[in-house]
């Protein structure tokens, strides 16, 4: 689909407003290592790392697991929490043979044009039986994520990302079956004022398709919702787990 081509400006956005919080990442974790074993020594590749969010959190969390960060998009990579990050696409990965124990892709599926090549070249530099975990919004799955409540008319942008059965579909052409698939919540904003207020529409491939009249029309929903006191702003996407 490749929906998106990150620049600087977009790449700003996303840094400024799309990490979550350290201690909002728990559940996160835990669904994680349902699927994915980090004893000391195993490697763990971060697919389309973009800033390096998520690779820091699992070194963090895993000090003795080797995360290894690959980012096709040169302004991503120079913005990166972490370095080294290495150049390459989910259909190019500058990766040995079999040789990294789990594949992590966190909302990257739906800027991957050729599925099928992805998951051929995953099933590469994977070693037989580990895990690809893939976080995702997925088409038709929108009910979970507050964005669309604001912004209804960016849920025909979400229904142009694969599906989860279109990417189990994918994957089944390179020998992957599905493990797991279940919703993870995660808090997105202290409270709705928070959002409004930290909302950028560069960070966000749904409100950069959308028109510019809708998006107006979103913010200002926004807007007036936020001028009611809230509690958390919690959100859920999937996390498909494929071996």
């Amino acid at each position: 689909m490749a929906l998106i081509a990150y620049d600087s400006a977009q790449v700003a956005a996303f840094e400024a407003t799309r990490h979550l919080r350290d201690e909002d990442l728990d559940t996160w974790r835990v669904a994680i290592q349902r699927y994915f074993d980090p004893r000391p020594g195993t490697r763990l590749l971060d697919l389309g790392c973009g800033t390096g969010s998520w690779s820091r959190a699992f070194r963090t969390w895993w000090p003795t697991v080797d995360v290894v960060a690959v980012e096709p998009s040169a302004a991503m990579r120079e913005r990166a929490l972490l370095q080294p990050v290495l150049a390459g696409a989910a259909d190019d990965i500058p990766l040995a043979d079999a040789s990294v124990d789990g594949v992590w892709l966190s909302t990257v599926i739906h800027h991957i044009p050729d599925l099928v090549a992805a998951a051929t070249e995953i099933r590469r530099v994977l070693k037989p039986g580990a895990p690809v975990l893939i976080r995702s919004a997925f088409a038709g799955r929108h009910e979970a994520i507050s964005l669309f409540r604001w912004f209804p008319e960016a849920v025909a942008v979400l229904d142009r990302y694969p599906s989860i059965s279109s990417v189990e579909a994918a994957f089944a052409v390179a020998g992957f079956t599905t493990a797991g698939c279940e919703p993870v919540p995660q808090v997105t904003a202290k409270s709705i004022a928070e959002a409004a207020a930290g909302l950028r529409r560069e960070a966000h491939t749904p409100l950069q398709l959308i028109s510019d009249d809708a998006y107006a029309a979103g913010v200002a929903r926004l807007q007036e919702a936020a001028r009611t006191p809230s509690g958390p702003v919690v959100d859920a996407l999937d996390l498909l787990v494929l071996r």
